[in-house]
């Protein structure tokens, strides 16, 4: 298990390497933002969406902090739909216990 509710085994070794790299990268604000985007989206991503969404996880989290919350405007090398998408994800903040993922679905039996 890589994230929150998403197991990484069905994922090929890049997919794996950048879901895992998603929950941890040092803001914890953005590794909810990236690591729940990436377990509702990871497996969908074509290879260029990929190639792009890596190129936007080298760029250093308090840039991609400002750019996602409004507080800087993105560089025009960023606005694009994957990354629009990425900006206006809203992650779940909700407190994650037992319960709420059995309730869910996805937790522990």
């Amino acid at each position: 298990m890589t994230g929150l509710t998403r197991t990484s085994a069905d994922l090929d070794p890049r997919r794996r390497r950048i879901l895992y790299r998603c929950w941890h990268r040092g803001i914890r604000e953005m590794d909810l933002v990236f690591g729940q985007f990436a377990e509702e989206q990871i497996s969908t991503l074509s290879n260029a969406e990929l190639d792009e969404f890596e190129i936007i996880m080298a760029e250093e989290d308090a840039d991609l902090n400002s750019w996602i919350t409004g507080a800087v405007a993105v560089p025009e090398r960023f606005c694009t739909p994957l990354f629009e998408r990425l900006a206006s994800y809203r992650p779940d903040f909700d407190l994650v216990t037992r319960e709420s993922l059995n309730a869910k679905g996805d937790g522990f039996r």
